[in-house]
């Protein structure tokens, strides 16, 4: 033990040290990114009690593995946090080692023989390794954030002065680069959430990359085509469909003419349990939460309550008062992040903050609207909140590459004051 501890202080004087810098970081950011993992933390072990009963679980199984995890991401993101941005993105790089690790790692799990992977709703999409799994889409996404981010700087900043067709030619690579990120996240590990996410990041991404208004609207019209296409050749995603449009259609259905509203009526599929039971969490709620602890939709009603419907479990706890609190928490951090990508002066800086606070503010959109019914349920975890080792160490690599480019920013003239 003498010599490991030895052996990693001789390894942190040599490799680490040299580049830590005088320069402040964003602590604010630090802090309550911090904040909100500890919150997430809490809540895996008061939402988790069925689960642990069910399967006989220790009492604080999820709690003491996610407390391990969030400590981990905290330290990553302190520790990144003191580094030189140049070191973490081009000397150490960091970003591409994301990106191609988590790329041969989404692709070899489909081959991997069953005992080495988890599965979920008939694809894999946890490596099993000794102590824990890995979910390789979570760290891939933060590598292809910073591939856009590197490209779109390198291809499109500052480049105006080219026809349309010259547009979409220098598009055209990516264009084949996100067709192997749908097929092997959208198709072999049936995970269209994800891909949507990566879409509105690239859509957005292009936007501040200076591209032509008509290369935002074709992307559009291709998204919501391959969306479709994706959702009519997958029966599952077709009944999920159906299933969330028999619980709005009544709604939806109402200003249009009875001949209208008789050819768009689904009666076969019931209204979906699991969004009825969030709702009832919800309203159970109401302003002050039944107590923390105390939510009865956990037990047993409201499946998978830890992870894709933690809000739900949150809400009925703590009330509404209590979910607009971690609200302001996570849109400070949101804020925070978009503050240091409109300030920082080095274009691929600005472009992967900005893909960082999308991938922050999307995944929770999507996941709020689907507990809420407003759109079909989608298994994206809550930023932070939602139960699962990968998102949450994933998120805190994210969140200290954007602390070190925190640090880039340029310093505030001091006001002068009156002789």
């Amino acid at each position: 033990m003498i010599f490991w501890l030895k052996y990693k202080m001789n390894f942190i004087q040599k490799n680490i040290k040299p580049y830590i810098d005088d320069k402040q970081p964003d602590y604010l950011l630090l802090i309550v990114a911090s904040l909100l993992m500890i919150i997430g933390m809490v809540f895996s072990y008061s939402l988790s009690i069925f689960t642990v009963d069910y399967y006989d679980y220790s009492q604080f199984h999820f709690f003491l593995r996610q407390g391990i995890v969030v400590m981990l991401a905290i330290f990553a993101m302190w520790g990144l946090a003191h580094i030189e941005a140049d070191v973490v993105f081009y000397k150490w790089k960091l970003g591409w080692r994301l990106l191609g690790y988590f790329s041969v790692a989404l692709i070899v799990m489909n081959f991997l023989p069953s005992f080495m992977v988890t599965a979920s709703g008939g694809a894999n999409r946890w490596i099993r390794l000794p102590g824990f799994s890995l979910s390789p889409v979570e760290f891939f996404k933060i590598g292809f954030i910073f591939f856009l981010s590197y490209s779109f700087n390198k291809k499109f900043v500052n480049l105006h002065k080219i026809t349309f067709l010259e547009e979409l030619k220098m598009l055209a690579p990516y264009g084949i680069v996100f067709g192997v990120v749908v097929f092997f996240i959208a198709v072999m590990q049936k995970d269209l959430g994800n891909v949507v996410l990566l879409a509105v990041i690239l859509m957005v991404m292009l936007v501040f990359a200076d591209r032509s208004s008509k290369v935002f609207f074709l992307l559009i019209g291709a998204g919501v085509a391959g969306f479709v296409s994706l959702v009519i050749f997958a029966p599952h995603r077709v009944d999920r469909i159906k299933s969330w449009w028999s619980s709005v259609q009544d709604g939806a259905l109402a200003p249009f003419p009875k001949a209208v509203q008789d050819m768009l009526r689904i009666t076969e599929y019931a209204e979906p349990y699991q969004v009825s039971n969030s709702l009832n969490a919800i309203y159970n709620g109401g302003w002050l939460g039944e107590g923390l602890g105390e939510g009865g939709l956990k037990l047993g009603f409201l499946g998978e309550v830890h992870t894709d419907f933690v809000l739900a479990g949150i809400t009925e706890e703590i009330g509404f008062f209590g979910f607009l609190f971690i609200l302001v928490l996570l849109f400070f951090v949101i804020f925070r992040i978009l503050r240091i990508s409109r300030r920082v002066e080095n274009q691929v800086y600005h472009l992967f903050s900005l893909g960082i606070a999308l991938m922050i503010s999307v995944s929770f959109l999507i996941n709020s609207y689907g507990i809420s019914g407003l759109i079909p349920i989608k298994g994206i975890a809550v930023p932070f909140l939602s139960y699962g080792g990968s998102s949450v160490l994933a998120l805190g690599i994210a969140l200290g590459m954007v602390l070190s480019i925190s640090k880039e920013l340029p310093q505030e003239k001091p006001k002068c004051e009156p002789s």
